[in-house]
């Protein structure tokens, strides 16, 4: 069988609807035959693991787990969802305390068990700050860690092709940046549809202003969305999203999406937030966003938002702080 690598790919959260799909999305795709499955609740972990046995994958080796350093040694990749999911009337900030709580022993098993882990992503919200919790306490360089962003970006890719009533293949670049929350910076600039730019179809009024107010909110509330249709939060989408990031720092197709990256310079200082990027073998990296006033100020509004979060947990204990950073990270 032809895999992309022959490097163990190790499932945090597999028990779990986002966990399990990852798990079989990497299978079909064939990312590796190398496949840990890892979660604390082993009989729903088991019947994941039965699961994926039944689909009769050939030349894989699955394994699955309850024992962290067991799942975490070797690991060359790892992607997790292991964090609460999000309910109805949550918002993805109201799982703050408990899953950055989380991500700080996930960095620490990581630092433990596999800190020559090639690239990680994290899923579970609220992905900005878990992300950089986990970051933090792992030990990794930046480079080494990306969280999902995408699904902003693919939801307002959805809303603009259902509002033209075209294909979804004819609309180009769309890009949100900044937070994966409903602070999150949506950018009309960078993209196209039909060959025609966007913002300038705002401009002339072939989108009226309400209108592309009304579907900006909609891309907002995307997750909300679908926890009101299904009776719970995403899992399809995320799944696919982050094991197209994970097959990109593998060395497969270029992932095309933002994914969320620790930033610091002179504009934004130690957080995560979704970039520019481009994730390769090399891990990710990323190039600051260029949109239009109005976007710039939203980009800067969810910075400010997202510095909030962060120096909540700050104050909440999880993580210390950021004058003491690098000593619990040197990359930091």
């Amino acid at each position: 069988m032809n895999f992309l690598t022959n490097d163990k790919l190790t499932i945090v959260g597999a028990a779990g609807m986002i966990g399990s799909n990852m798990a079989q999305t990497a299978l079909m795709m064939k990312l590796t035959p190398n496949i840990c499955l890892y979660d604390p609740y082993g009989p729903a972990l088991e019947g994941v693991a039965e699961e994926m046995f039944h689909c009769a994958f050939e030349g894989v080796n699955l394994t699955y787990t309850t024992d962290i350093k067991e799942a975490f040694e070797g690991t060359a990749y790892l992607v997790s969802s292991g964090g609460a999911a999000r309910k109805a009337g949550m918002t993805r900030e109201d799982l703050l305390k408990g899953n950055a709580e989380i991500a700080a022993q996930l960095g620490k098993d990581i630092r433990q068990y596999c800190p020559d882990v090639k690239h990680v992503v994290i899923v579970f919200n609220p992905a900005d700050i878990t992300g950089l919790v986990t970051l933090l306490y792992s030990g990794l360089e930046p480079s080494r860690l990306s969280t999902l962003a995408a699904l902003d970006s693919t939801r307002l890719r959805s809303e603009l092709a259902k509002y033209f009533a075209i294909s979804p293949d004819k609309v180009l670049n769309c890009r949100t940046y900044g937070g994966h929350g409903e602070q999150m910076a949506v950018y009309a600039t960078t993209t196209s549809i039909d060959g025609e730019s966007l913002s300038k179809m705002i401009e002339t009024g072939k989108i009226p202003s309400q209108d592309w107010v009304d579907l900006k909110l909609r891309v907002v509330q995307g997750g909300k969305n679908i926890i009101d249709l299904r009776g719970r939060s995403s899992f399809q989408s995320p799944s696919y999203l982050s094991i197209m990031m994970i097959a990109a720092a593998m060395g497969g197709k270029p992932f095309i999406w933002p994914a969320g990256t620790y930033v610091n310079n002179n504009k934004f200082d130690h957080i995560m937030m979704a970039m520019e990027t481009v994730i390769d073998k090399s891990g990710v990296h990323y190039n600051m966003p260029k949109g239009n006033t109005s976007e710039e100020k939203e980009l800067d509004t969810s910075y400010i938002h997202l510095r909030k979060l962060r120096d909540e947990v700050i104050e909440m204990g999880i993580i210390p702080p950021i004058t003491k950073w690098s000593t619990v990270n040197s990359h930091m």
